[in-house]
């Protein structure tokens, strides 16, 4: 997959940084064979980032024209409206079936070229409402970290690009693919699209060992096939019901119940893609009184069946 990342002037190292990251590191780790990234410029001119570093050798607009992902990782904070010539770059990628992403501000200009219409979309909360003024046409959740349509992504501020690079790697090669560029980079491997912007502390992969919620989240994860109330996750930090969630959802961003359905569907996947165990098998290791819940759970979360979901990764990860 060829992978067009925008670059400007004034752009943040961390911003450009981020999709580099995330994308490189599915070659670095030989999670595919067929992935590469190019850094373009409107004009194809070396950059200058926000903190003085100076980026040459990028591409030119038509970098973006060949590739089948084209990322926006920011935009100028003052918010100029794009060229017609980017606006022009951006329709003709999508509309040769190219994935288009808009990171942080880079939704701005995604929805200048009416990719968003119609549609929801995010991006960091304090610029939230000048998205929604400037681009009324557009359902603006100011809360979300990324929303997916599939042939259009946006993410909101900062981290939350990592998450939303993290999910393409999921979407495209499997939950054991992100799960291994997670670990390697260090950060969360999953937080859900519609996670808050805004939490209080970090995830759970930053809690520390002692940690109630920490230690919890680690047990709980590990025991999927148990089940996994809020009362029995209360139990397990040795805390009242009302205070754990309030300091669950502090750290982590979700309510208990949501948390614990992601996590099971995240295993469920990464069984899916990794063993050749049956779909009643993996249910009831990660947690499901019967197929059928599974099933629903599943299909509701992925669109897809478990069965039509393994055989879409069987080609890419060995059973």
């Amino acid at each position: 997959m060829k992978i067009a990342v925008h670059a400007f002037h004034g752009i943040t190292t961390f911003h450009l940084a981020a999709p580099l990251l995330v994308f490189d590191e599915v070659s670095r780790q030989g999670l595919a064979t067929d992935w590469s990234t190019t850094v373009w410029s409107a004009d194809g001119r070396s950059i200058r980032t926000s903190e003085g570093l100076v980026v040459d050798g990028l591409g030119s607009p038509a970098v973006a024209n060949a590739a089948d992902l084209v990322v926006f990782p920011s935009w100028p904070a003052d918010l100029p409206p794009p060229r017609e010539e980017l606006v022009e770059v951006v329709r003709a990628a999508h509309g040769r079936g190219a994935g288009v992403v808009g990171l942080c501000l880079g939704a701005f200009p995604v929805a200048s070229a009416g990719l968003l219409d119609g549609r929801s979309a995010v991006t960091h909360w304090a610029a939230a409402a000048r998205l929604a003024a400037g681009h009324p046409e557009v359902a603006v959740q100011s809360s979300a970290l990324y929303v997916d349509h599939g042939d259009v992504l946006t993410s909101a501020g900062t981290a939350s690009a990592l998450d939303a690079c993290l999910h393409l790697v999921r979407q495209r090669l499997g939950a054991a693919a992100a799960t291994t560029v997670a670990r390697h980079l260090v950060i969360a491997p999953h937080r859900e699209g519609d996670q808050a912007q805004y939490i209080e502390r970090p995830v759970a992969e930053h809690v520390g060992a002692t940690d109630p919620i920490g230690t919890t989240l680690e047990w709980a994860a590990a025991n999927l096939h148990l089940p996994l109330s809020v009362e029995d996750l209360a139990g397990h930090a040795r805390m009242s019901t009302r205070n754990f969630v309030r300091r669950f959802r502090e750290t982590t961003g979700s309510s208990p119940a949501r948390w614990v359905t992601a996590r099971r569907l995240d295993e469920a996947r990464r069984l899916l893609e990794v063993t050749a165990w049956t779909v009643a098998r993996i249910a009831e290791t990660c947690g499901y009184d019967s197929v059928v819940t599974f099933r629903q759970n599943f299909v509701r979360a992925y669109a897809t069946t478990p069965t039509s979901y393994r055989q879409r990764f069987a080609g890419l990860v060995s059973s």
